[in-house]
């Protein structure tokens, strides 16, 4: 997983607005601080979609940009933004859980359309980018 640095900023009551100085053109918007990190991926995704791969910069190299430099004296912050890139092969695996918990999931994932597969996977892409953006709020 890589992490892209965003520049967040907001004007007065508006909504916080996100910049990627690495990846030029990439750019979100959220209404409320705990909506910066979905409207941050979504984002990444989009802009891979017909973009080249881009390796992401240090932080210390980010800070020591003059635009950089001038949005965090503006009052915007610098938050890591995990990015997992899509990659459509999948891959057979074996885990063990509580037979109670299996019964919930595939419960869930049927009233919601899903497959067993499909639910686990979007719940554990879901986690990793909430646990690495937890201590953010």
């Amino acid at each position: 997983m890589r992490y892209y640095i965003a520049i967040v900023h907001q004007d007065g009551d508006s909504a916080f607005g996100l910049t990627f100085p690495d990846l030029p053109g990439c750019f979100a918007a959220a209404d409320d601080w705990n909506s910066i990190p979905a409207a941050a991926a979504d984002a990444l995704d989009l802009w891979f979609e017909d973009q080249p791969d881009v390796e992401p910069s240090s932080l210390d190299a980010l800070r020591k940009r003059p635009d950089v430099a001038k949005a965090v004296a503006a009052g915007a912050v610098l938050l890591p933004v995990p990015y997992i890139p899509a990659d459509t092969a999948v891959q057979r695996v074996n885990i063990t859980m509580e037979r109670g918990l299996l019964r919930a999931i595939d419960e869930t994932a049927k009233e919601r359309g899903m497959n067993r597969s499909s639910f686990l996977a979007s719940a554990a892409r879901r986690e990793l980018v909430r646990a690495d953006t937890a201590g953010l709020r």
